[in-house]
């Protein structure tokens, strides 16, 4: 936000594009104040048995709102469960603390 480039707009364009030509979608925002972060995070360290690749996913949500989510096979390979679950705890750590500060700044 400090520093957009052309790539940022471009992809502003897209979601707008993309907007209005949904207008039977709609987003859920409810009506009541409320300033709580609620974020579900998991992850499948079996899925790519073969690869050995992790998958994380990851929903945020304020109020009753879902504001982010993300599911993404990871490049790296986790060498346990225990090791999996924390690369999606970081990832949804991550994103919750870029939002509070996007919040702040809004």
């Amino acid at each position: 936000m400090h520093a957009p480039k052309v790539s940022h707009m471009d992809v502003a364009r897209r979601v707008v594009r993309y907007i209005k030509s949904t207008p039977g979608l709609r987003l859920f925002m409810p009506t009541g104040s409320c300033k709580d972060f609620v974020a579900y995070c998991d992850s499948n360290w079996g899925a790519y048995v073969e690869y050995r690749r992790l998958v994380i996913s990851y929903v945020v949500k304020l109020g009753g709102a879902l504001i982010s989510w993300k599911s993404k096979k990871q490049g790296t390979v986790s060498r346990s469960s225990a090791e999996a679950e924390f690369r999606s705890m970081a990832a949804i750590v991550a994103e919750i603390v870029w939002l509070v500060g996007l919040f702040k700044e809004l």
